[in-house]
């Protein structure tokens, strides 16, 4: 029996393997490259600039936000509009394909030079999902300083129950597999058009490559049925 889309997928980042996920026409209309974070390596992240080119950012499920009381930035911007009180203009109130953002924070890990090299960001984002795979909560600060160069995003509580964008598909794609539910995106970007790598020429891509494409309706009703 051949196993399907999904399976492979489960597979791959079982392997430390990038999948490609489009989300849907009627939200970003993107496709990001995934991989779990604890596989992350140089390599993973010079992949990541040279064929996907958006922002490389470490999605981690809301149960380690939690207990490392990771805030969204959003909350951030909040509580400082009493001294800072021009951050209240820029709520992002307005996003066309969402209700809110899962920014939080930017780190690095405290052991990076600049942080942003493909070296640096790969420690800090590897070091990252082990930290929290091991349950080792309180090394959070000892372990990461911030501001930094890589961007974490806050998974929503219930993941594609309650949000459908590629930082919950991601996460409940780890979940699935079996992994630890700490991952990284990236946007396909076309930088002959200036946007968003097209689905068909994701395709193209990752045919050439021996990667997964998968939807990401697929995968939420997947995680539906769980």
């Amino acid at each position: 029996m051949s196993k399907t889309d999904l399976e492979m997928g489960f597979e791959a980042l079982r392997n430390g393997e990038f999948i490609l996920v489009y989300d849907d026409d009627d939200r970003e209309g993107e496709v990001d490259m995934i991989i779990a974070s604890e596989f992350v390596r140089p390599k993973s992240i010079a992949t990541m600039r040279d064929y996907a080119g958006g922002l490389i950012c470490n999605c981690l499920a809301p149960e380690y936000c939690d207990a490392i009381n990771l805030p969204f930035m959003t909350d951030i911007m909040q509580a400082a509009t009493s001294k800072y009180p021009n951050l209240a203009e820029l709520a992002p109130n307005d996003i066309p394909y969402d209700e809110r953002s899962s920014f939080s924070i930017w780190v690095n890990h405290r052991n990076s030079f600049t942080g942003v090299t493909d070296h640096d960001r790969a420690m800090t984002i590897r070091e990252m999902a082990i930290m929290l795979k091991e349950e080792r909560y309180g090394d959070f600060g000892k372990t990461f300083r911030s501001p930094g160069h890589v961007c974490l995003l806050r998974g929503a509580e219930g993941l594609v129950k309650n949000r459908r964008g590629h930082t919950e598909i991601g996460l409940a794609m780890c979940e699935m597999a079996g992994v630890t539910p700490v991952c990284v995106v990236c946007e396909m970007m076309d930088s002959k058009t200036g946007r968003a790598t097209s689905i068909e020429d994701a395709k193209k891509y990752a045919d050439e490559n021996g990667l997964v494409l998968l939807k990401g309706q697929d995968i939420i009703e997947k995680y539906l049925e769980e």
